[in-house]
């Protein structure tokens, strides 16, 4: 039973440990230009260089994560109008929740897929660091040379010797104080990030109405229960790993400020604060005389459009004696030279 499970378990991370060995190889082969390719700091940063691959592919999908979630905390006011009809009735409850859902174009589990799809490289990771470390085992592109290298790679020393700090190394590895403190930091820059961005979706992106009920119940058990579950976890990843999983957080938490300062759901704090920022730039471009229009000139600066600011100046009709009309009429003479006649005002009658 064990072996039928562990072979599964291989046909599924066989094609993993290739792709993440092969994005990991390319920023370690870029990175050996200026580092040591032996050192722990050209494997490290070639682990962050993975991050950022992975969490660049995973844009669309965090992108349809952050819709997912709006849409449902815009809808919860809905769903407790359903729970009151429906509260006598569980099976028809959830009918015309899902119902609700489909209607609106949006999946409940859809928030969670970006996690979801990271667990399969995380433990890729976590395996090839793991077993590179202790029997030096090649996985994916890497070779048995290129397997030990990694594996035996310190921060702040050299590789093959007991200097520094290995990117092997967990919290109760017992490989030293170095390492236990390095782990301890990164596991609570892990917890932090994930609280932080929990919390960031909370405060600014959910409308009043959808700080109660379930949907709301469920959003604080996750402010609270992921951030303990990773740092209880934490301490016995690799340091590679913790990496990995702090620059992912990283990511995730400037990736959604800046979707939520941009495009905040309605009725949220986000969305008052866009709504007063833009109030703001509108004033500080306008001109109080009116309608100007602004133009941008050399260096990105407004310049206003002086002819649209400036009226034209009406052109009066000038008054002419009768005689200057019937010449201009009848084709009279006119002056030589080309020179226009002057008007002169006509003398009432008495």
């Amino acid at each position: 039973m064990f072996e039928f499970f562990g072979t599964i378990g291989g046909l599924i991370m066989t094609p993993l440990y290739y792709v993440v060995s092969a994005v990991m190889l390319a920023w370690h082969k870029l990175f050996s230009l200026f580092l040591d390719p032996n050192g722990g700091a050209s494997w490290l940063l070639s682990i962050v260089g993975l991050t950022l691959v992975i969490r660049a592919a995973l844009i669309p999908l965090f992108v349809k994560q952050i819709k997912s979630s709006r849409n449902m905390a815009l809808l919860q006011p809905q769903v407790r109008e359903l729970q009151k009809k429906y509260k006598h009735d569980r099976e028809r409850l959830a009918q015309e929740t899902m119902k609700l859902y489909k209607e609106a174009g949006t999946n409940p589990f859809a928030s969670c897929l970006p996690i979801l799809l990271q667990m399969p490289i995380f433990f890729a990771l976590f395996r090839m660091i793991d077993q590179a470390a202790k029997k030096g085992t090649a996985h994916g592109f890497l070779t048995e040379d290129l397997a030990d290298q990694f594996g035996q790679s310190r921060l702040f020393g050299a590789a093959g010797t007991n200097e520094g700090i290995p990117i092997s190394g967990t919290f109760l590895s017992g490989d030293g104080t170095a390492v236990m403190i390095l782990a301890a930091v990164l596991v609570v820059a892990m917890t932090a990030t994930t609280f932080l961005t929990q919390r960031q979706l909370m405060a600014k992106n959910m409308p009043p109405e959808a700080l109660t009920g379930p949907y709301a119940q469920q959003q604080k058990m996750l402010l609270y229960v992921l951030p303990v579950v990773f740092a209880v976890g934490g301490v016995a990843f690799p340091i590679g790993v913790l990496m990995y999983w702090t620059t992912s957080n990283l990511w995730t938490m400037s990736q959604q400020f800046y979707v939520i300062r941009r495009n905040p759901a309605p009725g949220t704090p986000a969305a008052k604060a866009k709504a007063e920022r833009d109030a703001e730039k509108a004033k500080r471009k306008g001109v109080a005389t009116g309608d100007v229009s602004l133009e941008k000139g050399a260096g990105g600066t407004a310049v206003i459009d002086e002819a649209a600011e400036a009226p034209r100046p009406r052109v009066q009709p000038q008054r002419q004696t009768k005689a200057q009309r019937s010449k201009q009429q009848g084709g009279g003479p006119r002056p030589s030279g080309g020179a226009k006649s002057v008007p002169t005002k006509s003398k009432k009658k008495r």
